[in-house]
């Protein structure tokens, strides 16, 4: 009859290591693997030209009706959910049971609800932080290429290997993450197709998402409807535009 082994400190630091090594190496070579695959360090643009590549984008999404939308509604992965007041630059944000009246002018005259009870304190200090988040990063997925004259943006136009000129766009300041930088790939018209992101909460540099599933709004405004991300997909639904009377 075959003796079991007793369970020493040792030998449970040895399975502790087991367990662990086969639980993460799969990723480490997954994560190693697309970092040789797909990391690209940032590119060095040239400012010339790059004004005038900007506005060609713009005015290739109708910027103008962008500008004069004064409402847009949407859900971001079926997750969090937002009413946006662009004309008083405020914001419902809404995720499970929580909903934040959020003040983009003042983060301290924004109202914490959980449940449809009002919260108050550090508590909602923090929920105001995350809804914050929240808002920056999922409009972002929606709006960005309207925000290429943002305060504290720096344009310069990057040539691609193909020939093609496609706009670099680093947020200097301002959003939850300053010192990301997008480089857009456009069509022809100057329309988005896709952009290549070097964010600090990205671990690879480079990554690329498309901008190609757009939507003309009830305000003309065009906005996407889905990004496909590597073998992910971001679906954007609900998307309601108006006009203040």
């Amino acid at each position: 009859m075959r003796k079991k082994k007793k369970l020493t400190p040792k030998r449970i630091l040895k399975i502790i290591i087991g367990v662990i090594v086969f639980f993460t190496l799969p990723t480490l070579l997954l994560y190693g693997f697309l970092y040789f695959k797909y990391n690209e360090a940032l590119p060095v643009g040239k400012e010339a030209g790059s004004e005038t590549l900007a506005l060609k984008m713009l005015n290739a999404l109708n910027y103008e009706a962008y500008k004069s939308t004064d409402y847009i509604e949407w859900t971001l992965k079926k997750r969090h959910h937002f009413k946006w007041n662009k004309a008083e630059n405020t914001c419902e944000v809404y995720w499970k049971n929580y909903k934040v009246n959020l003040d983009l002018n003042d983060s301290s005259k924004s109202e914490v609800f959980k449940n449809d009870i009002k919260i108050e304190g550090e508590n909602s200090k923090e929920l105001i932080e995350k809804a914050i988040f929240y808002f920056n990063n999922d409009s972002f997925w929606l709006v960005a290429p309207y925000k290429v004259f943002d305060d504290g943006t720096q344009r310069t136009i990057v040539t691609l290997e193909n020939g093609e000129e496609a706009l670099l766009v680093t947020y200097n300041s301002g959003g939850s993450t300053p010192g990301d930088s997008y480089l857009w790939h456009l069509d022809n018209t100057g329309k988005p197709k896709s952009f290549q992101m070097w964010t600090s909460i990205l671990p690879i540099d480079g990554l690329e998402a498309t901008w190609s599933d757009w939507t003309i709004t009830k305000t003309g405004a065009m906005l996407p409807t889905f990004h496909k991300f590597m073998i992910l997909g971001i679906e954007i639904e609900g998307i309601k535009t108006s006009q203040s009377q």
